[in-house]
């Protein structure tokens, strides 16, 4: 499972699967416990060997252990809600239907709004950086292909919960939760597939950002409208 691509693409299928209410969970517990004896990297930050030396966090903003899912966010807002829309989104306005009608920051086109060619997320709007602070961040879109050309990826549960294990050459190894995503007021059925934001604008489409997304037979890169809402997983310097 070890693929790279760049795709644009709907979300119907994916919603189609279930969903449930958005909101935090930190629980997550289950009965089930497969794959419980892999051996996850102790520390809150971890070295994955990567030529840029970046420290990936153990665990989702929001979360306490690296299996909880944390909380969901909007791309450049800080703090998580009960519904993801164009409506509910920070940076733009809607037209009388509730669709996305302007932007109001990181806009490239004229088309969407006043033009300020922002591209990477400011400090104030990371929620890494607002949550965490001591150097963490969000990362680029480049920096997430970065670890998944470096790592090996497998599907598997800690204690009950589904999701990725990304092993790396110098055998550290970090756990990224299936915890799904936010359409609206509904998330899709944790367990089915992750999301995780990177702090990089689509410039050729502003309304969206790039995010990681991984199912159980595969990874890939893609862009989607930046009013959903996904994890966030924090990386930082040595």
């Amino acid at each position: 499972m070890k693929t790279k691509r760049i795709f644009l693409m709907a979300f119907a299928a994916m919603l189609s699967v279930g969903m449930v209410s958005c909101g935090k969970d930190d629980a997550n517990d289950s009965s089930s416990n497969a794959d419980s004896n892999v051996q996850l990297t102790s520390g809150d930050w971890i070295d994955m060997g990567l030529p840029s030396g970046l420290l990936w966090a153990s665990c989702n903003v929001g979360a306490s252990r690296p299996e909880a899912y944390g909380d969901m966010y909007a791309w450049g807002e800080t703090e998580s809600k009960s519904e993801y829309s164009w409506k509910t989104y920070k940076y733009c306005t809607v037209n009388s239907s509730g669709d996305l009608l302007k932007l109001k920051k990181y806009n490239t086109d004229s088309y969407l709004g006043t033009v300020d060619n922002y591209t990477v997320l400011k400090a104030g709007d990371d929620a890494a950086r607002v949550a965490l602070g001591n150097g963490a961040y969000t990362p680029t879109i480049n920096q997430w292909s970065e670890l998944i050309d470096h790592t090996t990826a497998k599907w598997i549960k800690v204690n009950g919960v589904e999701g990725t294990l990304l092993t790396a050459a110098n055998g550290n190894t970090l756990f990224l939760p299936a915890a799904g995503l936010c359409v609206n007021s509904s998330q899709n059925i944790p367990g089915y597939d992750g999301c995780y934001w990177s702090s990089s604008l689509y410039s050729e489409h502003p309304e969206r950002a790039f995010r990681y997304h991984f199912k159980p037979d595969d990874q890939h890169i893609t862009a989607s409208n930046r009013c959903y809402g996904f994890s966030v997983r924090a990386v930082r310097k040595k």
